[in-house]
């Protein structure tokens, strides 16, 4: 299974940091956010990891290299300046990432989620036949309102019926590539819009995530978060 880290954002809201710094590349403790990804892939038994990257995008392969300091294979995927947001990005991503469910990680935020769990979303995507499976989280201060509904059956939609509660996405989602093979290569595609295009039909499903997860979109969560690593060992959230 291939793993796919988007890393194509400006992160505007992050500025002055991410003016000669890309987002992801902006350290978390120890390493920068896209490392934490990585090496978490790795543990997890990923092998080939595709970067996309826009914004400063050299910046990534003199940082990460060829990923073989986490016994992975990167491979990147350079977009032009701007990005191509992220459906778009994942679409113009796609030679390198094959036929097989993805599993794809937003590379501006942190979590303790396992990777391993990836698997086990694909086989549910096969074994229902559904097409996207969605890593959820409590509603962060920023979006109280959430995105995404579901209900106990994990199914997910976009509206909040009745059985529903509105939860947050989580930037991790397992899909399979056919979502994406109707946009062409270099257009510039949301994934919310496709994705509730998806819900619509029942062909998305997902769980709740209630473990430790931070969408790191402002120095002021950036500063938290390094506060909280700071004071957990290290060894505890790798």
């Amino acid at each position: 299974m291939k793993a796919m880290i988007l890393c194509a954002g400006r992160g505007k809201r992050m500025r002055p940091l991410t003016d000669h710094t890309p987002k992801p590349l902006l350290k978390v403790g120890a390493r920068s956010l896209v490392e934490w990804h990585l090496q978490r892939l790795s543990q997890s038994g990923f092998v080939d990891i595709v970067i996309n990257y826009a914004w400063l995008g050299e910046q990534f392969p003199l940082a990460l290299g060829d990923g073989s300091k986490w016994g992975l294979k990167i491979h990147y995927s350079p977009e032009p300046e701007g990005g191509l947001e992220t459906a778009g990005g994942i679409a113009n991503a796609m030679d390198l990432l094959g036929d097989e469910p993805i599993l794809v990680i937003n590379g501006d935020i942190w979590c303790d989620w396992d990777p391993k769990l990836a698997q086990k979303y694909k086989s549910e995507l096969e074994n229902r036949n559904k097409d996207a499976f969605l890593l959820l989280v409590d509603n962060p201060e920023h979006n109280l309102k959430g995105d995404f509904a579901i209900d106990n059956d994990v199914k997910i939609s976009n509206v909040n019926a009745s059985g529903t509660f509105m939860l947050t996405f989580a930037g991790i989602g397992v899909y399979n590539p056919s979502i994406f093979k109707h946009i062409t290569k270099g257009d510039f595609v949301k994934l919310a819009p496709l994705l509730r295009e998806y819900m619509v039909q029942d062909r998305v499903i997902g769980t709740h995530f209630k473990g430790r997860w931070f969408d790191i979109g402002t120095p002021e969560r950036l500063e938290q978060i390094e506060k909280i690593i700071g004071n957990l060992n290290e060894k505890t959230i790798e």
